[in-house]
C-alpha cells in the first residue's frame, strides 16, 4: 500500500520513468521517500524551497516553491543540521533541467550545506549536539564495492547525491549519515565555507587529476565557483605555476587577472604558451574543443562537469584527431567527489587560507540566484542565508 502511495504521489508530479523509478525503490528506503511526501498532509514544521518538476529555465524562472515539510528525523547513525548556509551550484541547474534530474520529486536541492548538529539518531557519537558541521554532493554510498573499498567511493553504483537522491540544504534542516558530515575547521565563517564542501572540494579533486606540478602551466576554462577556488589554490600550491584562464564575459576575465591569473582571453582566443593541462568547467562543448588545441603533446584536459548541455553536441562532429587529439593528448572526467577530497580540501583551505568571493542570498531568493547562475553573472560564489 505505501509503495502504490508513493508511486501515486511521484505520478502526479510528472515522475513516470518507470526503469527510474525501479532504481529508486532499491536505493531509497521506503520511510524515507514516505517522509517527503507528508508536507502535503498537514504536517509542517521547516521551510523549504523544493523542485517539484522537471523544467527548462529559459521557460521558468521560478522553479523552485516555498513549502514547509515536517523537521527530520535522524536514522541509526545519522544527525539532523539546523542549517545556516547552503551553496548554489550549476548542479542544481542540471537537475533542474532535468541532465540528472532527482531521483524523487518534490526534492528539496543543495549540497554545499553548513550548520550545527540539531539532533543525533541512534548510534550517532561522531559529533555533539552545537558541533558545527557540513554536508556535501556525496550523500552516501554501498561501503562494500570495489570502489568503495579503495577510497573511490564516488564511483559506486549505489552513490547517492545530496539534494538529488536525498533532501538537501536549500531548508532550514536536513539529514545526512554522520560518516558523510564534515567538521569545519574554525577560521571559516559558515558563508565561507558552504562553497569549499563542493565548488572547492571538485576543483581540488580536479587539480589532482590534472597531474599537474609547480611550474608547469594551467588552464582553467570557465571562470565560476570553482574555477576561482583553483586558481587560489594554485598561485599558493604551485607558486612558480601561471594560470590562463579563457571565459566569454569581459567581467569574469578581469575577475581572473585581479584574482592572479598571468592572462585571461575569450573562449576560442590563443594563449601566449600552450598549457600542460587545462580544467574544463563549461557546460557546453565549444570551450571543451578550443583546449584541446591549447594543450602541448602529451597535455590532460580534465572535464569537471556532472553532465553537458545539449546545444552545440554538432560541434562533436567537427573533432580532427590530428588537430585535438594526437600527441598523446589525454582526456579525463571528474565523477562526483569522495569525502577524502572533502576532509582534504578544507584542511588545505584553512591552512592557506583559502576564502572564496562570494555574492550572498536569502533562502526565498534561490530562484534568483539560480537564474543569475544560467545567465553567468557571476563573480566567485553564490551562497544562500538561510539561518
Amino acid at each position: 500500500m505505501l509503495k502504490a502511495l508513493i508511486h501515486e504521489k511521484l505520478q502526479n508530479y510528472g515522475f513516470c520513468n518507470h526503469g527510474l523509478l525501479k532504481k529508486m525503490y532499491s536505493n531509497l528506503d521506503f520511510g524515507t521517500l514516505f517522509s517527503q511526501t507528508l508536507y502535503q498532509q498537514g504536517n509542517i514544521s521547516v521551510k523549504a524551497m523544493i523542485l517539484e518538476k522537471i523544467c527548462k529555465l529559459d521557460e521558468n524562472s521560478r522553479p523552485l516553491r516555498m513549502a514547509t515539510l515536517p523537521e527530520p528525523v535522524p536514522g541509526k547513525d545519522e544527525i539532523v543540521i539546523k542549517i545556516s548556509t547552503c551553496g548554489v551550484c550549476h548542479t542544481e541547474l542540471d537537475e533542474i533541467e532535468g541532465r540528472t534530474p532527482p531521483s524523487v520529486l518534490p526534492m528539496v536541492l543543495g549540497h554545499q550545506v553548513v550548520g550545527r548538529v540539531a539532533a543525533r539518531g541512534p548510534g550517532a557519537e561522531r559529533f555533539k549536539t552545537g558541533d558545527r558541521v557540513g554536508a556535501a554532493w556525496i550523500f552516501s554510498a554501498c561501503g562494500s564495492c570495489d570502489f568503495c573499498r579503495t577510497g573511490r567511493e564516488n564511483l559506486c553504483a549505489s552513490f547517492m547525491a545530496t539534494g538529488r537522491d536525498a533532501n538537501g540544504g536549500y531548508a532550514e534542516y536536513m539529514r545526512v549519515p554522520q560518516g558523510f558530515a564534515y567538521a569545519i575547521p574554525g577560521d571559516l565563517a559558515d558563508v565561507e565555507a558552504a562553497p569549499l564542501l563542493c565548488a572547492g572540494a571538485i576543483g581540488y579533486r580536479s587539480l589532482c587529476l590534472t597531474g599537474i606540478e609547480d611550474g608547469q602551466l594551467l588552464g582553467l576554462t570557465g571562470f565560476g565557483a570553482s574555477a576561482h577556488l583553483v586558481l587560489k589554490m594554485v598561485i599558493r600550491r604551485f607558486p612558480r605555476s601561471k594560470v590562463f584562464v579563457f571565459a566569454r564575459s569581459q567581467k569574469e576575465r578581469a575577475f581572473a587577472i585581479e584574482l592572479g591569473a598571468a592572462w585571461a582571453g575569450d573562449i576560442g582566443d590563443v594563449p601566449p604558451e600552450y598549457l600542460h593541462a587545462i580544467i574544463d568547467t563549461t557546460p557546453v562543448w565549444k570551450p571543451l574543443m578550443e583546449a584541446l588545441q591549447c594543450l602541448k603533446p602529451g597535455g590532460r584536459l580534465v572535464i569537471n562537469a556532472i553532465r553537458k548541455e545539449s546545444r552545440d553536441n554538432s560541434l562533436l562532429t567537427q573533432l580532427d584527431y590530428p588537430r585535438h587529439l594526437w600527441m598523446e593528448k589525454e582526456l579525463k572526467s571528474v565523477a562526483n567527489v569522495t569525502r577524502r577530497d572533502v576532509r582534504e580540501f578544507l584542511k588545505i583551505a584553512a591552512e592557506i587560507p583559502i576564502k572564496p568571493e562570494f555574492q550572498e542570498y536569502p533562502l526565498k531568493e534561490a530562484n534568483t540566484a539560480l537564474m543569475e547562475l544560467k545567465q553567468r553573472k557571476i563573480r566567485g560564489a553564490k551562497v544562500l542565508r538561510i539561518g
